[in-house]
């Protein structure tokens, strides 16, 4: 090893014990305490290691509704703010005027407290005895029937759920988009215009290849935050998440951890060693479909 290299692991050193400390260990702590069947918490204590842990956790319902919630979270939010970003970042990119304000007015959702936004939606949408709130005045404008969206229907809430997720995370994905456009080469698109190539196809054959990376970066982290999600449903259906039918993962490994069920670090390990496999699978798979479709 040349002093090059001495340097540069050096340099790396106080990373690699960050990542050791606080990434590493803690992962393998939690799949110890996966397999400890019927660990006690106060005496640090188990009576055997086995897979009853998963077992468990498979067969919760609260769980299962857990990841039902989660799914559907992530099946919907995750192109719906993509193809919104997207659509927005090419506007945001044709005009001139006002362009930064613009910018800064979509972003400013991303840097609002998510409690506060979290309020905010819960005095559109909730019904309560003075009022059915905004959302169901509008409905009832066109002749519709108003809605509790906040402690009514399965549907109602997870549409109310799906909107501010979207709503959070959009902005972001503007952000890192518009830079993206910001960043083609536009020599393509002036040899697009002599060649007298209509937009959509410049669109589909420019712009979208060229800003592939982006997009699909987006889409695995989009993925990997949609899993992560918690304190989205606790800015709108507050902490009893089990009661109101809208708990996710890791507000169920949470609640085995420290809420009125807690006490379970045996069963929150292995509900988030579950999370941990799921969001590992889809991160591989989206990695495998971007090594074929984005333009390098």
């Amino acid at each position: 090893m040349n002093a090059n290299n001495k340097k540069a692991w050096l340099y790396l050193l106080p990373a690699t014990l960050f990542l050791v400390f606080f990434l590493v260990y803690p992962l393998i702590d939690v799949f110890i305490y996966s397999v400890e069947e019927g660990y006690n918490f106060a005496s640090q204590t188990y009576f055997g290691t086995g897979l009853y842990n998963f077992s468990y956790v498979l067969h919760d319902p609260y769980f299962l509704q857990a990841v039902k919630n989660t799914f559907i979270l992530v099946i919907i939010t995750v192109p719906v703010s993509t193809g919104l970003a997207l659509l927005i970042s090419v506007g945001l990119s044709s005009i001139k005027p006002l362009r930064e304000l613009y910018q800064t007015v979509y972003f400013l959702p991303y840097v609002t407290n998510t409690l506060a936004v979290g309020l905010v939606f819960m005095i559109l949408f909730q019904k309560t005895e003075y009022t059915d709130g905004l959302v169901n005045l509008m409905i009832g404008w066109f002749g519709g029937e108003s809605v509790d969206f906040i402690d009514g229907p399965y549907w109602a809430k997870m549409f109310v759920l799906c909107f501010y997720t979207v709503w959070v995370v959009t902005p972001f994905k503007i952000l890192v988009l518009t830079s993206a456009l910001a960043s083609v080469n536009q020599d393509y698109y002036r040899a697009a215009r002599v060649d007298g190539t209509p937009r959509l196809r410049v669109f589909t054959r420019i712009t979208l290849p060229m800003i592939s990376p982006m997009i699909f970066y987006l889409v695995i982290t989009g993925f990997i935050g949609a899993f992560k999600a918690y304190s989205d449903a606790v800015a709108l259906f507050g902490t009893d998440l089990n009661a109101a039918g809208m708990n996710t993962i890791v507000g169920y490994v949470y609640d085995m951890l420290y809420g009125d069920s807690g006490g379970y670090p045996s069963y929150a390990s292995a509900a988030a060693v579950i999370l941990f496999a799921i969001v590992l699978t889809i991160t591989c798979i989206n990695l495998m479909v971007s090594r074929k479709r984005v333009e390098i």
